[in-house]
């Protein structure tokens, strides 16, 4: 399992619920089209967080990295109802970080695999 982590501040002024709703629209799209196999949306609970983080935290789990390919081509296909959703809540969003983990430890011990 591949974890996407995105952490996200929105724009000043931008209305937290239609990201909400935004976010909702989009990935559950992506997840019925097999592109994802789930996803969650948290927010930063009472302003409690350490420099650096950010006030939401979206969570995608994919099986592994050819179904992250998939998803991001299933974005560039920009099909009109994907597109409008994607745009919508992107266009909320003023800083994003991301990272991608894997839990651990994990069967395939990839720390021990090298191609030299």
């Amino acid at each position: 399992m591949t974890i996407y982590h995105c952490m996200i501040d929105l724009k000043p002024g931008a209305n937290a619920i239609a990201f909400a709703h935004a976010v909702q629209t989009w990935f559950e799209m992506l997840k019925s089209a097999g592109k994802i196999e789930n996803w969650a949306l948290q927010r930063r609970k009472l302003h409690l967080a350490g420099p650096g983080f950010a006030d939401f935290l979206l969570t995608i789990d994919l099986q592994d990295l050819a179904q992250l390919d998939l998803a991001f081509e299933h974005l560039g296909a920009h099909q009109d109802a994907s597109l409008r959703a994607y745009e919508q809540m992107h266009g909320m969003i003023d800083r994003f970080e991301v990272g991608l983990y894997r839990r651990y430890p994990d069967s395939m011990r990839a720390e021990r695999l090298a191609l030299i």
